[in-house]
């Protein structure tokens, strides 16, 4: 993966925009980026299941979990099937849980925070839609660049040589 750290992405492009900084790594790869696709659902991970299932194609997986810190939205099985499958990483709203086994797969995950209850599984949420949270809306398409120093949201890709 092309290096980048998020402050010199900043500077050389001032039009991008900055989550605030609500987000902590818990995956194995410390920086990542890539397209945008989103999932919104609340407490119910099941949209999750099903887009971590699917190729990724090197995109990241935008979660807008309403920012629920009652369950874990992504856990160990579905992390690596995100790795599995092509994900670069996922930007989850919402907890994760099984944090020594993210930590050890080869994706970016950053999430609010850690919980050990799983989601509710009802099918419920909304695929590629954009979605709004930490003062920035992230809309399908776009591109999302994370690292430990923040995470930034560009229209485009950036170059990054």
């Amino acid at each position: 993966m092309t290096s980048f750290v998020t402050p010199d992405l900043c500077d050389a492009y001032p039009e991008v925009a900055v989550l605030e900084p609500l987000f902590v790594n818990f995956g194995g790869l410390e920086a990542f980026f890539g397209p945008v696709r989103t999932v919104k659902c609340f407490e119910d991970n099941s949209l999750v299941r099903q887009a971590v299932n699917e190729p990724g194609d090197g995109a990241v997986l935008v979660v807008d979990g309403g920012g629920s810190t009652r369950c874990a939205m992504l856990g160990d099985r579905l992390a690596e099937q995100a790795a599995g499958n092509g994900w670069a990483g996922i930007l989850m709203y919402g907890c994760v849980r099984d944090v020594d086994e993210l930590a050890e797969t080869e994706l970016g995950i950053q999430a609010l925070a850690a919980h050990p209850r799983k989601s509710e599984k009802h099918g419920e949420g909304q695929r590629d839609i954009p979605v709004s949270f930490a003062s920035v809306t992230l809309s399908p398409g776009q591109w999302l660049y994370a690292d430990n120093n923040g995470i930034l949201v560009a229209d485009e890709r950036l170059n990054l040589d």
